[in-house]
């Protein structure tokens, strides 16, 4: 190890979590550094905002096109109903934007793909719409309130009252500078936290024939699982047999390797964990693409 990586590595373990799953599966996690959080957000505000200033653009285009205000300065029908659609989407951009893609089956929104973050839940159980709706509703709490009272406060009105206010909820803005988990509010509420996901493909082998044959590495047999063995997981277990194949840690594989034995009633053994994982993840995978042909999807086990 040279000097040089050292200190990246040191801070890289610093930031290393374990979270048992609910199926009691020990799964590491690296925490998202503040930096990647706030650059993923600066460019999730700069879409979000983009696409909301070409909505008002086309609203105005519409509205002039209908006519606009009638000489008594009331708006016409037609207009008012622009006028409408244009706050109603404006509202649904503002807080469904974060929402949508973080219920997605990556958690992340287009800023946190590219910084290569995600959220998760800290208990390492699948993410819920309510624990996505409450870190999302706090926001104004922590961003857009605490600069609307620093503006104030800056332009001299509200005295005493706008400066207390203003330190209030500043505490809020720089949460995630006062725990090491770079946790906001919202996540603390939540039960989440922002982790790193990065883009790195899976290896050669899962996806060769050899894997999806469930070919042994240590004896000649084939791994090979019935449709009822492999029904019992879905999309989200398949996502996260991914990342245990990904980071390739031999405790965690053990894990996962028996949780998924028990699970189907095989005799877990020992020493060939990677190969098992492997055929099972491919012959998942190509089971659960087969059903989505045909208009049958199963998002996780209890689906």
């Amino acid at each position: 190890m040279s000097a040089g990586t050292a200190p990246w590595i040191a801070r890289q373990q610093k930031r290393r979590r374990d979270v048992v799953t609910p199926e009691g599966i020990a799964l590491p996690f690296t925490v998202a550094g503040r930096g990647a959080r706030f650059g993923a957000l600066l460019l999730d505000f700069i879409i979000l905002y983009v696409g909301m200033l070409i909505f008002l653009f086309l609203a105005m285009y519409i509205a002039s096109g209908a006519g606009e205000l009638l000489d008594d300065k009331k708006m016409s029908g037609p207009v008012e109903m622009i006028v409408v659609i244009f706050f109603v989407g404006m509202f649904l951009a503002r807080y469904g934007y974060f929402m949508f893609f973080e219920l997605g089956p990556r958690g992340a929104t287009p800023g946190k793909r590219v910084a290569g973050i995600r959220v998760a839940a800290r208990d390492g159980g699948r993410l819920t719409p309510s624990a996505v709706l409450a870190r999302n509703l706090l926001r104004d709490i922590e961003i857009f309130l605490p600069l609307v009272f620093i503006l104030t406060a800056q332009s001299g009105e509200g005295g005493a009252a706008a400066i207390a206010a203003t330190l209030w909820f500043a505490i809020f803005m720089l949460f995630p500078f006062f725990n090491r988990d770079a946790m906001r509010a919202g996540d603390l509420i939540a039960g989440t936290w922002v982790v790193e996901a990065p883009k790195a493909k899976l290896l050669e082998t899962i996806t060769t024939a050899e894997a999806a044959a469930g070919r042994s590495s240590v004896a000649d047999v084939a791994y090979r699982f019935s449709d009822a063995e492999l029904s019992v997981y879905g999309e989200y277990e398949l996502q996260t047999l991914e990342k245990v194949l990904r980071d390739d840690i031999p405790t965690a594989m053990v894990n996962v390797h028996e949780a998924i034995c028990r699970k189907i009633g095989w005799n877990p053994g020992a020493g060939d964990e990677r190969a098992f994982l492997e055929a099972f993840y491919a012959q998942l995978r190509a089971k659960l693409e087969g059903d989505m042909r045909f208009g049958k999807r199963k998002k996780d086990k209890f689906s």
